[in-house]
This record gives C-alpha cells, sequence and structure tokens, in this order.
C-alpha cells in the first residue's frame, strides 16, 4: 500500500445524469487521466451534499441540476490500495438537468459523452463504475464489487 500523505477519509461526489437512456460521462484528464467517469469531485466543508453536486456539475459541465436523489455509496477500496487516498463517495442522480455539457476545466476532462451504462468506456474510474453497476442494480451498497 502506497503511502499517503494524509490519514482520513475524504468525501467524494458523483452526479449521474441520464437522458434517453444514457448517462454523462467524462474522459478524465491530469491526475485521473485516462480514466472515464461521472461528472463529481469532492464535498466543500459545510456543504450538503446536494450543494456539492449543483456545485461540481456547474463548475465542470455548465450545466443545471436539481431534483437530486442519492443512488449509491461508493468505499473506493481499490483507489486506496493504489494511490494512498481513501474516498467515500456519495452519488446522486439528477432529476432534471438543464443545458448541454461544455469542458469548463479542460486541465480536469477532454470530453462529455453520452454513453449507453450498460457499456461503460475502459478504462473506467473505480468509483464512477461502482456507481453505474449500483445503479443499474437498484442498489445503494455493496460490500462486493
Amino acid at each position: 500500500m502506497p503511502a499517503s500523505d494524509t490519514q482520513h477519509v475524504i468525501v467524494g461526489l458523483g452526479v449521474i445524469i441520464e437522458r434517453a437512456g444514457k448517462i454523462l460521462i467524462g474522459k478524465r484528464l491530469g491526475a485521473h487521466a485516462p480514466y472515464y467517469s461521472i461528472p463529481g469531485g469532492h464535498l466543500d466543508p459545510g456543504e450538503t451534499f446536494e450543494q456539492g453536486c449543483i456545485r461540481e456539475i456547474r463548475e465542470e459541465t455548465g450545466m443545471t441540476i436539481d431534483s437530486l436523489s442519492l443512488v449509491a455509496i461508493t468505499n473506493n477500496v481499490e483507489t486506496y490500495q493504489a494511490e494512498g487516498k481513501h474516498t467515500i463517495s456519495v452519488v446522486m442522480k439528477a432529476g432534471k438537468a438543464t443545458g448541454e455539457p461544455e469542458i469548463k476545466e479542460p486541465h480536469k476532462c477532454g470530453e462529455w459523452l453520452w454513453v449507453d451504462p450498460h457499456e461503460l468506456p475502459q478504462p473506467h474510474f473505480e468509483a464512477s463504475e461502482k456507481a453505474v453497476t449500483l445503479y443499474m442494480r437498484g442498489e445503494i451498497y455493496s460490500s462486493v464489487s
């Protein structure tokens, strides 16, 4: 297990945005390259999960979302074992999304794609793949991938 510069668990956020049976997936750059992932980020101190998701989507895609509901919680142990950064991700589904996704943070995301959730592009970020799998199964959490 790699050494970690932090000894705490980080709260991540992910958002499933669905249109016409497809979900929004980004091609990550920077620290998370070459992985694909649903949009999201980290919860800021003092934010609710909903506030954090709304902020992250606006920052990353320029889209406006609302009517959020909890769809999954993931414990990203594989990422911790590989990187030494332990994240628990809270994943919400947007009931409504307005606008088209734009590349708002080109240093973090190279493109946005609408994909069939049963055919996720690879390689896929652990938290995102677990979240989409749980969402498709109608489960909120599983200790098994």
